[in-house]
């Protein structure tokens, strides 16, 4: 059975995508959810002008993060962070301390794009932090901790 996403679902597809799936998964989840619509004829056309629409404004958002990921090359972050004599750090630095410095240098970038590579930063360090900018578009930053 073939539907139309409306929201992106993971394993599945992303907003606006046709996809097929099993008639009892549509019927008795996607489309009660609200997470689709069936792909009619009509549907379709729908869509397709919606598409035709969304493109341009698609092109203009994708330049534009490819303008924040070259301005982002190359970019090493400081963040501080209270710590013992040791060197541990009091808790641990997280996704929205690494979104509040960023903001700081003028990129706005939500902590849910966010991700810090291995495990939770807990020590003084050099670290590395994948950031996604728009869809397939992102970018690994690095990332230094030290003591304030």
């Amino acid at each position: 059975m073939e539907i139309i996403l409306k929201q992106d679902l993971e394993k599945l597809g992303n907003i606006d995508d046709i996809v097929n799936v099993k008639p009892g998964y549509a019927r008795n989840y996607l489309i009660p959810q609200g997470y689709a619509i069936l792909a009619t004829k009509t549907a379709k056309k729908i869509h397709e002008e919606n598409m035709r629409q969304k493109s341009h404004k698609e092109a203009k958002l994708r330049e534009n993060a490819e303008k924040i990921v070259a301005k982002m090359e190359g970019l090493k972050i400081r963040v501080p962070a209270k710590t013992s004599s040791t060197g541990k750090i009091f808790g641990s630095v997280n996704t929205i301390m690494l979104a509040e410095e960023l903001a700081k240098l003028g990129f706005d970038i939500d902590r849910k794009n966010i991700t810090i590579k291995g495990d939770a930063v807990k020590e003084i360090g050099d670290y590395n932090a994948n950031i996604k900018i728009y869809k397939n578009i992102k970018i690994i930053i690095d990332f230094e901790v030290y003591s304030e």
